[in-house]
C-alpha cells in the first residue's frame, strides 16, 4: 500500500548560517494492506516527518514515496484533497472544532467532501457507537474526558471510510485506563480491514500489541520486526 524507497529529508539545507537538519536518512520499507505497524523512535527521530509524507504534506529532499502505487509528490496541488480523502489522522491533541457537538464534529467531516444529508444522518451514529460515544453525540468537546475526546478524533478520522489511518501519539495525554481503551479501538478497526500506523512513545502499549514494529533513530532506520517489541 506505501513504499519508501531511499527517501532522506533535510531542514534548512538552503539556509545560510543555519544548521541543516537531517530528520529521515536514506529509509525504504513497505506497509502493506491491512497491517498493523507501529513506528517507534526517542523525540525527534523521525516519526512525525515520515507520517506528513505519506499525508503529502512534506517532500523528500530525496527518495520517493508510493501510495497504491501513485508517488504521493508527484500529485497535483489541486488534486491532493481527493488522495487525502483515503487516508485518516488521529491526532495527540485532538484538533477537535470546540462550538460544534461530537455529532458534528464527526459530521463536518463528510460535509468538506460534499456528502448528502442523508448519507451524514446514517453514517455519523454508526461511527460514534463504534467508537462508544453512541450517548454522547449532542456533547461539546468540553464536556468531555480525554479518553473520550481521542475516541471523537478516531470517528472523524474513520467517517470517510480510509484506506488507512495514521495515528501520531493517540495516547500521549492519556491515562493507562484510557491508553487501553484507544488501543483496543484502534485493533477493532484495524481487524475490520482498514490499514494501521501508529507512531508512539509507549512502550507498554508496543510490547502488548506484538505487531510489526520500525524503529528510527536520528532519521534512520534500525530496526524492522514482524512482532517488534520495543528497544529504546
Amino acid at each position: 500500500m506505501v513504499n519508501f524507497e531511499n527517501v532522506t529529508k533535510i531542514y534548512n539545507s538552503h539556509l545560510p548560517r543555519v544548521k541543516p537538519t537531517v530528520a529521515l536518512e536514506n529509509i525504504s520499507f513497505e506497509i502493506k494492506e491491512k497491517e498493523f505497524i507501529s513506528i517507534v523512535g526517542r523525540s525527534g527521530a523521525g516519526k512525525t516527518t515520515l507520517l506528513k509524507m505519506i499525508l503529502g504534506e512534506d517532500k523528500p529532499s530525496q527518495g520517493k514515496v508510493f501510495f497504491e502505487g501513485t508517488d504521493i509528490h508527484q500529485i497535483r496541488h489541486d488534486k491532493l484533497p481527493e488522495f487525502r480523502q483515503k487516508i485518516g489522522v488521529v491526532f495527540q491533541d485532538y484538533k477537535l472544532l470546540s462550538k460544534k457537538t461530537a455529532y458534528e464534529n464527526v459530521a463536518y467531516a463528510l460535509e468538506v467532501i460534499g456528502a448528502s444529508d442523508e448519507e451524514i444522518a446514517v453514517d455519523v451514529p454508526k461511527v460514534l457507537e463504534l467508537v462508544g460515544l453512541g450517548e454522547r453525540q449532542n456533547s461539546f468537546p468540553s464536556e468531555l474526558s480525554g479518553g473520550e475526546k481521542q475516541r471523537l478524533t478516531i470517528a472523524r478520522a474513520l467517517i470517510h471510510r480510509p484506506k488507512i489511518i495514521l495515528a501520531d501519539e493517540p495516547t500521549g495525554n492519556l491515562d493507562p485506563y484510557h491508553t487501553l481503551d484507544i488501543i483496543k479501538i484502534l485493533l477493532r478497526i484495524n481487524e475490520m480491514g482498514t490499514t494501521l500506523v501508529l507512531a508512539t512513545h509507549n512502550r507498554e502499549v508496543v510490547n502488548s500489541l506484538e505487531k510489526r514494529v520500525i524503529t528510527l533513530e536520528k532519521g534512520k532506520i534500525i530496526k524492522d520486526e514482524e512482532k517488534g517489541r520495543f528497544i529504546l
